[in-house]
């Protein structure tokens, strides 16, 4: 149990710095982040709260209190363990972001720009696998489209991915309306949408054979 434990761990640590650099080079390309955070950006501004930080924590929140709606079997300390996953990963991406402020990304050829963005959202497929996987602790966003996936729709992470953008998705609709003005939506967003559950799903296959989902 130990070994297994250790294990596990050690994929969270892994999957966090791969999700941190995803999340960075997305926003560093500046051409379109991950659902979810494009969300967060558009929520930010529409209300001018200054604080993007503050509302992920914020939206996180709400959602992990969704998902304990939705799983009533859930533990009350699955959902202060989701809480805590969200400190190291908003310190992590804005540590990677910072690093890359250097590589002006957002003055590259368009075509690298693309490139980078499109790895970004692969980068954080990949880590969503890892540590959906492991299963140890999770982004509240990422529990909320794994209840999805195994208490609705047999495992099947695209179907799940999808619907549970829905939720951000209208978020950033209603920020549009009510601002007139859209923010972070682009490439990498579409790219998320469609093909992040497809690319989920294949590297629940393809990477890290040996780790399987625990705790399902």
């Amino acid at each position: 149990m130990y070994i297994d434990f250790r294990k596990r761990f050690m994929f969270l640590v892994l999957s966090l710095l791969i999700n941190a650099t995803g999340h960075a080079l997305t926003i560093s390309t500046n051409l379109g982040s991950a659902v979810w955070t494009a969300s967060a950006v558009n929520i930010n501004n529409c209300f001018s709260i200054n604080s993007l930080s503050l509302v992920i924590f914020l939206e996180g929140l709400a959602v992990n209190c969704l998902v304990s709606l939705i799983d009533k079997k859930r533990k009350i300390s699955k959902f202060l363990l989701d809480l805590l996953f969200i400190t190291p990963f908003s310190i992590l991406v804005q540590y990677f972001t910072s690093c890359l402020e250097g590589l002006n990304l957002q003055h590259q050829l368009l075509l690298i720009r693309i490139i980078l963005d499109i790895l970004g959202i692969v980068f954080i497929s990949l880590a969503t696998s890892l540590y959906q996987r492991a299963n140890i602790v999770l982004h509240p966003n990422d529990d909320f489209m794994q209840t999805i996936r195994f208490m609705f729709l047999h495992g099947d992470a695209t179907k799940a991915q999808i619907i549970h953008f829905l939720v951000p998705l209208s978020i950033i609709v209603i920020t549009t309306v009510i601002s007139h003005a859209i923010w972070a939506v682009g490439i990498g967003t579409i790219i998320s949408f469609f093909f992040q559950g497809s690319m989920i799903k294949w590297f629940d296959i393809h990477a890290f054979k040996h780790l399987k989902h625990y705790d399902i």
